[in-house]
């Protein structure tokens, strides 16, 4: 038997047009708005549509669920100064950091990363968005490393920013560029900085 189509309500909309992508992003400044004013538990679909002037349905088509939408609040933030490809490891992780902090310490991501995580060990959406979130960021911090030759992994990544987000978030300090030097040279001590067979770290003369 033929499939039967799938309902208009719960079609994804196509962000290659450039309607959708106006009205996606017009929707994530308003929730980027109302965040620090009513905190993620008060960001309700309900709320959200009456601001951005849509419907819930459009809502639900572009984010099916609340994790979804604080997903996409993370990573499209705030221009923060997204840090250069290079090929020293310290300068590149400093930068990285930097740029992390800048993050973190706007009013709507803020609020956004210590949702997805509180709702993560209940909320099976929200879980994945954790992972989600991960692994793109350590997929961004090695396209930046490509020109060292050198890739991260998993737990080295998570050693790096783990003490910021320690910092900010169960101490409530602030993260100074004195502690984020002292981060990355403590990191770097554990990672293995032998650039990989087959990567020339000076250039031969013709």
């Amino acid at each position: 038997m033929p499939e039967e189509p799938t309902p208009a309500w719960a079609r994804r909309p196509s962000i290659s047009n450039p309607r959708v992508q106006r009205t996606r992003a017009r929707i994530l400044t308003v929730a980027r708005e109302l965040l620090p004013e009513v905190g993620p538990t008060g960001l309700t679909y309900a709320l959200l549509a009456e601001r951005a002037s849509v419907t819930r349905q459009t809502l639900y088509r572009h984010w099916p669920t609340r994790a979804a939408l604080l997903f996409d609040l993370i990573l499209e933030g705030p221009d923060v100064a997204y840090p250069e490809p290079g090929d020293d490891l310290r300068t590149v992780a400093t930068a990285w950091l930097t740029s992390l902090r800048a993050g973190l310490t706007d009013p709507a991501t803020r609020p956004a990363v210590l949702a997805v995580t509180a709702q993560a060990d209940y909320d099976a959406d929200s879980a994945q968005a954790l992972t989600r979130i991960g692994t793109d960021r350590l997929g961004a911090l090695n396209k930046l490393l490509e020109p060292s030759g050198r890739q991260i992994t998993a737990d080295e990544y998570t050693l790096l920013f783990g003490p910021v987000m320690s910092r900010l978030f169960f101490d409530r300090r602030d993260v100074t560029d004195d502690f984020i030097n002292a981060v990355v040279t403590q990191w770097l001590t554990t990672v293995d900085r032998t650039p990989p067979p087959g990567h020339d770290t000076e250039k031969t003369p013709s």
